[in-house]
């Protein structure tokens, strides 16, 4: 099954208050509620595109594929693209476990694929 994930990009983003950022943004109390508490079934693609354009992130960010008992696909299907670990990561502790000359390599890494402001 394809269903939403919000909470997901809400943590990678730093947002502890997906509610009162999303009423921040232009969002109704209702749409705001029913995305904190990932209640959303569908979205019409114009808020689709407005909480991608602010989360800064693509529909696939926002999604995740949970396969049933009786799928079966191969490896290099494109929907394992949006399936999501079972487990979930504790960012914050894994970091904090990498040796601080590991964490330099990783923020050169990332700066490197980071394109300025003007480029956007």
């Amino acid at each position: 099954m394809i269903k939403y994930n919000f909470e997901r990009i809400f943590k990678a983003r730093g947002i502890a208050r997906p509610f009162s950022f999303l009423q921040k943004n232009g969002f109704s109390d209702n749409f705001a509620s029913r995305i904190k508490n990932n209640k959303v079934a569908r979205l019409n693609p114009q808020h689709l595109e407005r909480l991608c354009l602010l989360l800064k992130c693509t529909p696939n960010d926002l999604m995740e594929w949970i396969p049933d008992d009786i799928s079966v696909i191969d490896d290099a299907h494109p929907l394992n693209e949006i399936r999501r670990p079972s487990a979930e990561i504790d960012l914050v502790r894994t970091i904090n476990s990498i040796p601080l000359g590991k964490i330099e390599e990783i923020e050169n890494i990332i700066r490197a694929h980071i394109k300025p402001d003007s480029d956007r």
